[in-house]
């Protein structure tokens, strides 16, 4: 297999076989996440060709945020059963063949079938809970810089992307955008194939800093019923009060995030006569900064007391929102908004992972951060749903952003209530 001739490869230049893993993991999520994002540019042009509203639209795009982090815990019991690879594949078969089916589309049922549930669905399985499971069975050192590069790729390419639509959209329409989207699935598909291996120990290796010699054996797959193992998992970290602390927060990352901002900025800028293609690009720009934001993250997250990163990250996300309606959306105004807001867009994941596989154990952390990221996603769909009934019936985006920036602030203060160093479970 290519896998095995790899990893001789790199053995030889004395590189860990997990960073492999790490570059098809990072391709995986940047082009699935592609798929999340793109519709933001779609919205406007749908409207115009199907008569559609921003409620009815933005409905069918709330259903694929909540399923995206619903999916989360049932994708980490598939992992663990059916393996990564077998599970990465065929979620991006799924999201491509609902791609497909949606340029034939002429009804808002089909939208919502296909761009809610087929598409939600597919991305859900290689959602952030996917990053997590590979940083937490290949490394143990550099575990939080791992889990930052992987985050950054997931909401790199919601953003990353969308000036190429945009274009494609503008001069080709918004079917050929999508076939070009199609096609990078089928690319990440195959280096998945190549590549990806479930474990270390299926190569004959020990986790990235792990000092032990003597090669662990593959762990048998687990044989639970896979939603049995999901809410096992969910009535077990019920009982923490750090769970809900984590869960109740990556609600508030999801609502001001993936569901206000990905899904609703370039409407909002078009509000105030910014084109699409304008928007877009200062998407792609915060995807940039975002990029460097939250590797810079997964850096801080080994080195520091991940309570404060989480503080400091919610707040200044908080005063970020806050600050856009009074830009006036003008170029300086909104490159500044860019700037912070991009450095903070989802640099929230690494200490929340952290956390997460310090209270649960590393073992286990993927099971219980699918939790919190459906959480996460949750947030996601309600604001989604929100901004666009806002945008319908009050005419105005302008009172989602001082709610999500309030609630910022506020998860920002709630993070500070997690207890110090204490371990409920011994990783």
């Amino acid at each position: 297999m290519i896998s095995n001739w790899l990893s001789a490869v790199l053995a030889r230049r004395n590189i860990h076989y997990g960073w492999a893993v790490v570059a098809v993991t990072f391709l995986t999520s940047l082009v699935s996440a592609a798929s999340v994002g793109a519709p933001g540019v779609f919205m406007i042009p749908m409207e115009k060709e199907f008569g559609w509203t921003a409620a009815e639209i933005s409905a069918a795009l709330s259903i694929r945020l909540l399923l995206f982090g619903l999916m989360a815990p049932f994708a980490a019991a598939l992992m663990n059963r059916y393996g990564v690879r077998n599970v990465v594949v065929s979620a991006l078969a799924l999201i491509v063949s609902g791609l497909v089916l949606s340029l034939l589309m002429t009804k808002v049922w089909q939208l919502i079938l296909l761009w809610g549930f087929v598409v939600g669905f597919g991305t859900g399985m290689t959602a952030l809970v996917l990053g997590a499971t590979v940083a937490t069975r290949w490394f143990v050192g550099r575990r939080g810089l791992v889990v930052g590069i992987l985050t950054a790729s997931m909401a790199t390419g919601q953003l990353l992307f969308l000036p190429m639509m945009a274009q494609l959209t503008e001069h080709y329409g918004w079917r050929t955008a999508m076939l070009a989207l199609c096609a990078m699935m089928v690319v990440a598909a195959t280096g998945v194939l190549l590549v990806m291996r479930d474990h270390p120990a299926d190569l004959g290796l020990r986790p990235f800093g792990d000092d032990n010699t003597k090669p662990l054996a593959p762990p048998l797959p687990s044989h639970a019923p896979i939603l049995s193992a999901a809410f096992a998992a969910l009535k077990e970290a019920a009982q923490y009060r750090t769970f809900w602390i984590l869960f109740a927060t990556f609600y508030v990352c999801g609502a001001s995030t993936n569901g206000l901002i990905q899904t609703h900025f370039i409407s909002l800028c078009a509000d105030f006569s910014l084109p699409a293609t304008g928007a877009a690009t200062l998407l792609a720009a915060m995807g940039i900064f975002d990029f460097i934001g939250t590797i810079g993250s997964g850096w801080l997250s080994d080195r520091y007391d991940n309570r404060w990163l989480l503080f400091w990250y919610y707040g200044l996300r908080g005063l970020s929102l806050l600050f856009l309606p009074f830009t006036d959306f003008t170029f300086y105004g909104l490159s500044l908004f860019a700037l912070f807001y991009g450095l903070d867009w989802v640099a929230t994941v690494p200490p929340t992972v952290r956390l997460t596989a310090a209270t649960f154990g590393a073992e286990r952390a993927s099971l219980f951060f699918g939790w919190i990221f459906a959480g996460h996603q949750l947030g996601a769909a309600s604001v989604a749903l929100a901004a666009g009934l806002s945008r319908t019936y009050l005419l105005s985006y302008l009172p989602a952003f001082f709610v999500a920036g309030a609630l910022c602030v506020i998860a920002g203060l709630a993070a500070l209530s997690i207890s110090r160093d204490k371990k409920l479970v011994v990783a």
